[in-house]
């Protein structure tokens, strides 16, 4: 007999996953273009050094807050859902069977077989058959509202963290020129970090990330610069 086979799958990273690269993405690309776009029309460092602290702190709470309440509707009605379904397998245990067996039908298992596996199901755990195979929910997907909203904050801000000591350590004179090119190789990096966390392709996430970030520090170079002169 051949040993057991185990397979390793990507799928339950992408909870984490997703928060993760936003954050850092987000971090990187919006402190970035503040400070280049301050930088465009900001007569002295400090005025770029405060722009930079500013944009981490409140963009950090701000990822916080977003990612827990939309996370966290996510996860009311999943719990809705799951109770409706407890609710029904309690006072409808036959129409909660048929319909088991009517998913597997259609998913080509045959009738017969079908009404077997789930009665098996059933007999083993009704509650989470149905939360698995009708609802589509599992434990790998499930939301989590708190670490979303953690995973985001603490990636927004380690994102922030590169354009703003750049500005830091960069002479004045270059400071937008120097922000900009780090942190789209920070951006880079980033994708290719996170596209090999997912297992996918490498090259398209990098080219993508980079090229969005191009864009949004250069619109705000723009706008910095002319609002400069403006004023």
């Amino acid at each position: 007999m051949h040993p057991l086979h185990r397979e390793t799958h990507l799928i339950h990273r992408i909870g984490w996953l997703r928060a993760a690269v936003l954050g850092a993405n987000d971090g990187i690309i919006s402190t970035a273009s503040l400070v280049v776009g301050v930088a465009a029309a900001a007569k002295g460092p400090g005025e770029v050094i405060v722009a930079g602290i500013a944009s981490l702190v409140a963009g950090a709470m701000s990822m916080a807050a977003g990612e827990y309440v939309s996370v966290s509707s996510q996860a009311d009605t999943e719990q809705a859902d799951l109770e409706r379904e407890r609710h029904e397998l309690a006072t409808m245990p036959d129409a909660e069977l048929n319909e088991l067996t009517q998913i597997y039908v259609e998913r080509g298992v045959e009738p017969d077989l079908a009404r077997k596996v789930a009665e098996q199901m059933t007999a083993k755990d009704a509650f989470a058959a149905h939360a698995r195979d009708e609802l589509g929910l599992a434990e790998h997907v499930a939301a989590r509202p708190v670490q979303a909203a953690l995973t985001s904050a603490a990636t927004f801000a380690s994102g922030a963290l590169l354009p703003l000591v750049i500005a830091v350590l960069a002479p004045t004179q270059l400071t937008g020129a120097a922000v900009s090119i780090g942190s789209l190789a920070g951006l880079a990096v980033l994708g290719a970090v996170g596209a090999r966390a997912g297992g996918a392709g490498v090259l398209r996430p990098m080219l993508r990330v980079t090229f969005w970030g191009a864009v949004a520090m250069g619109a705000t170079a723009l706008i910095g610069a002319l609002v400069g002169r403006a004023i």
